[in-house]
């Protein structure tokens, strides 16, 4: 297996789809041999637009010293039983969410190390200085960010930790910071960690109180008649200083306030929303998301 980035191949399969191509564009700069795998025609056809070359999936897998697996979560098991059997002795199965990690649906061979890395996206209090940081409100492109991955071995007796698969973490972190540039850390955790991070904390929590104030601004305007600008430019304020105040400890919130945030977990929280983080919630949710019937472990 290589050891060097400069002399390492790395295969994205699903290289036209949405984060396949955000990956590849950050690979096809960098020292890394790109192959990249498509196989639906649309996307073959933007490929080649964007002058890239089209290596069939198990080719490219067999070649790879990192296999990248960019496609739907609900498609992953499937794609990695037909990939796995053919990857080098030592190379990296990598995936870019934790669910079918979790889920226990990845083909395994005991000579194959498996990998996860999902980006924490640019943080909210990130100090952005160029309108190229600005607009990258996504990451991968101009502004920082940070990531969270994990790491398993492979246990064939063969591949002593050591040795190869240190050399295996080294390079599927070279990869992870390269695919997601610009990168400021990558934080490790296990699988399950990252599956209580992605979905729970990010998803069934903050990306779901997101959606639930755009509904509360869409009440504001359409149902209370309060102006649009009007409304929209409270709101954004707010939720700056909300965030600032409880999750840096900014500034202290003012008494009324403290009274008006009671009322609201009083009338919108249920007293037992703790629950999203036990481990039967995390098993339902993910069954959800990859529309399974059950966890395998």
């Amino acid at each position: 297996m290589a050891t060097e980035a400069t002399t390492a191949t790395v295969a994205v399969i699903g290289a036209a789809g949405k984060m396949g191509q955000r990956v590849s564009n950050n690979l096809v700069k960098s020292d890394f041999t790109t192959l990249f795998s498509e196989n639906s025609p649309k996307g073959q056809e933007l490929l080649r637009e964007l002058g890239r070359e089209i290596t069939e999936g198990t080719e490219a897998a067999a070649l790879a010293d990192v296999v990248i697996l960019a496609v739907p979560d609900i498609v992953l098991g499937a794609v990695s039983e037909t990939l796995v059997p053919v990857m080098k002795p030592g190379a990296v199965l990598l995936t870019l969410d934790p669910a079918a990690a979790y889920a226990g649906l990845l083909a395994r061979r005991a000579d194959v190390h498996n990998a996860v890395a999902h980006p924490c996206h640019p943080s909210v209090f990130l100090e952005r200085t160029t309108k190229e940081e600005y607009a990258d409100t996504f990451g991968g492109i101009a502004a920082p960010q940070e990531v969270v991955a994990s790491f398993e071995p492979a246990t064939d007796a063969a591949d002593p930790a050591a040795s190869a698969s240190a050399s295996a973490h080294a390079l599927a972190e070279s990869v992870i910071r390269t695919m997601y540039a610009p990168v400021v850390d990558v934080h490790w955790v296990t699988v399950k960690q990252l599956a209580v991070l992605e979905p729970t904390l990010v998803e069934t929590i903050a990306c779901m109180v997101g959606a639930l104030l755009t509904e509360a601004l869409h009440e504001t305007v359409h149902t209370v008649g309060v102006p649009e600008k009007a409304a929209r430019a409270m709101l954004l304020g707010h939720t700056q200083v909300a965030l600032a105040n409880t999750l840096k400890g900014d500034n202290p919130f003012s008494d009324a306030c403290l009274i008006a945030m009671d009322y609201g977990r009083e009338s919108i929280v249920r007293d037992d929303w703790k629950k999203v983080f036990d481990d039967a919630e995390l098993d339902k949710v993910i069954t959800r998301m990859l529309r399974i019937k059950e966890i395998k472990r």
